[in-house]
């Protein structure tokens, strides 16, 4: 029986997440209804993905009894209040990165699933890329010995998008792409706890953290070093260094396509889009699909590659970080 899928939010990534649910396979997934705020808006995304149920709110979405999983795909402020929604009505949840704007409110929405027996994620879709099943295999494998350092760069201009520079609706580096840097450092470290947090950077007018380096260092002076930025063009890619070698993310590290292990390049090509998608190698949207599909199976409330400790983690370290840099 297909998983049956309910989208919360009728904007860009809903459209990409959608589609890349049409390139697997059609009897494991089927996306049943669509809520926005506007109905109108509801209908028009509806009409465009064939989705037979449309609403004109959260909470008649939470009413409809024929659902599996929700996927929340609204800005970052707006996760906490029709996350809770949802849990609450039995619904399991897909929540986009950030999972909330700070730790309190992931612990809340941690809290809400526990309490109802239902299933959450925070959708850090880069943790379900083949290139990251790989760099996960090759570490257990000690391919390249122990680890020593993890450097993890992404940044573009990004001001001129008012969600990712304006405080109220959820902006700053942090937020947007820290995340993903931090997410591949604890991914690398097994979620472990740094022993201590640097943070510098600047913030742009607005008030947001436009630019932030993070500093972590780990049992037997193990290092990482973040970087991430909304108003500069950075590497984009990620390096894990051992002391028998290196893997190497060499582009695109939050949606990788390719690994680089000691000066070795392999390709890992995603599947072709069905629609125009709206943001970089979307249809890899598909694997955290599946890794939902795969958890519910299996009588799962958290996945095992994206637990709830890894997203506490993120949203503290986040804090901290927030609060050395810009004062939040």
């Amino acid at each position: 029986m297909a998983t049956r899928w309910a989208i919360c939010g009728a904007g860009q990534i809903s459209h990409d997440f959608t589609a890349a649910l049409r390139t697997l396979s059609p009897g494991d997934h089927e996306v049943v209804a669509v809520a926005a705020r506007s109905l109108q808006r509801a209908r028009d995304f509806a009409k465009k993905h064939d989705v037979p149920r449309a609403y004109g709110s959260y909470e008649e979405l939470a009413r409809d009894p024929d659902i599996d999983v929700v996927y929340v795909g609204t800005i970052h402020p707006h996760h906490l209040s029709p996350g809770k929604l949802f849990i609450k009505s039995k619904k399991n949840v897909l929540i986009e990165k950030p999972l909330a704007m700070n730790r309190g409110e992931v612990q809340e929405l941690i809290t809400a699933a526990q309490e109802n027996n239902v299933f959450l994620m925070e959708a850090i879709w880069t943790r379900f890329f083949p290139v990251s099943v790989e760099i996960r295999q090759l570490l257990g494998e000690g391919e390249v010995g122990e680890v020593q350092m993890v450097r993890a760069d992404l940044g573009t201009p990004l001001t001129h998008i008012p969600r990712l520079a304006e405080r109220e609706l959820g902006g700053g580096a942090l937020l947007s792409l820290g995340v993903y840097c931090l997410q591949f450092v604890f991914m690398v470290f097994n979620g472990e706890r740094p022993e201590s947090i640097q943070a510098t950077g600047h913030c742009i007018d607005t008030g947001v953290d436009g630019t932030v380096v993070l500093v972590l260092k780990f049992s037997g002076n193990r290092m990482a070093v973040c970087t991430c930025s909304i108003t500069m063009m950075l590497t984009n890619d990620a390096v894990i260094t051992g002391t028998k070698g290196t893997i190497k993310v060499p582009r695109h590290m939050w949606c990788p396509t390719a690994l680089e292990v000691n000066g070795k390049e392999k390709q890992f090509p995603l599947p072709d889009a069905p629609l125009p998608l709206n943001f970089t190698h979307s249809t890899g949207l598909g694997y955290e699909a599946q890794e939902v599909r795969q958890c519910l199976l299996k009588g799962l409330r958290e996945s095992p590659v994206m637990p709830w400790a890894h997203s506490s983690l993120f949203a503290e370290v986040m804090d901290e970080a927030r609060r050395q840099v810009a004062h939040i």
